[in-house]
């Protein structure tokens, strides 16, 4: 077997899926309804959709991109606030979670140990990307400052932001703010927090869905880049087609999903993950299909 003293900085980018959500349909796609009118008056729920966590293996640590959900979420009759917010989280969100899909379990099966994650990036703060936090007092917990900010503004648990599933004593908190990033590839995004300072994995701010909300551009040498865009989207194909989730600031999305489809325009090969996307698996494994090929002919 040849070795390589100098390895490319990505050498692998996995999914893993730490159960299902059902959501409204107008969560999914915005509607002309107002938002607490479709979550009141609502009857339907999609398909179950994944709840995903990407696993990239940087030769300076294992990073992932979420943290998927808490299954404490469907085992604690507490998990939950009570009375007319805990109504909300109720009518917004079904989660189905196996006992094996833990953050812990699901790395497992990768074959990796939790202690091998160094660095966890947080989309943003909403209870479905924040559930493996209790599993990681060990690594580095990345979030933007602005996102950090709305735990302390008003009515946050109505927000969707569960403090004390947060604020958990003993986690390490990196709180970043874009830059200016010289970077043509990066346009239309000008400024962003690259992870490593190596431009394998950049950090991009794509606020509406939360007003702190986070991207993260994957870059190896052997496919094409990759940008997991959280809930920006809840699909691929609706993005592409300019169409917005029903959470969140309307116009801000708006303005990020252009964005985003510059981008895309100006790399026909980006793949878009999603974090509650069910092609998003297929789509990673087409995209990373020639790194395999290649390991394996240098294997």
């Amino acid at each position: 077997m040849t070795t390589h003293p100098n390895p490319a900085p990505v050498q692998r980018v996995s999914v893993v899926s730490t159960g299902e959500v059902r959501i409204r349909p107008e969560h999914r796609a915005a509607t002309r309804t107002p938002m607490y009118w479709w979550l009141a008056t609502s009857r339907r729920w999609t398909e179950p959709l994944p709840i995903n966590v990407y696993v990239v293996e940087h030769r300076d640590g294992l990073v992932l991109f979420d943290t998927g959900q808490d299954r404490a979420s469907v085992t604690d009759p507490a998990y939950f606030p009570g009375g007319p917010v805990g109504l909300i989280y109720k009518r917004l969100a079904r989660f189905d979670i196996a006992p094996h899909q833990t953050l812990t379990g699901q790395l497992a099966a990768l074959g990796h140990d939790i202690r091998d994650v160094t660095t966890a990036v947080v989309s943003h703060l909403h209870q479905d990307h924040i559930g493996g936090l209790r599993e990681l007092p060990h690594a580095e917990i990345v979030v933007s400052r602005r996102e950090w900010e709305t735990l302390d503004e008003r009515a946050p648990e109505q927000k969707g932001l569960l403090r004390s599933h947060i604020r958990i004593p003993g986690l390490r908190w990196k709180h970043v703010d874009p830059r200016p990033l010289a970077d043509p590839a990066l346009a239309p995004f000008t400024g962003g927090h690259d992870l490593f300072g190596d431009g394998s994995m950049v950090l991009l701010p794509t606020p509406g869905h939360t007003p702190g909300s986070l991207s993260m551009l994957v870059r190896g040498p052997h496919h094409p880049p990759l940008l997991m865009v959280g809930d920006v989207t809840y699909d691929s194909a609706l993005l592409e087609a300019g169409h917005v989730p029903g959470v969140g600031e309307r116009k801000r999305l708006t303005d990020t999903t252009a964005m985003i489809n510059e981008m895309r325009r100006r790399n026909p090969g980006l793949t878009v993950l999603a974090a509650h996307d069910p092609g998003a698996a297929a789509a990673l494994a087409a995209a990373t299909r020639g790194s395999r090929l290649a390991e394996a002919a240098r294997a």
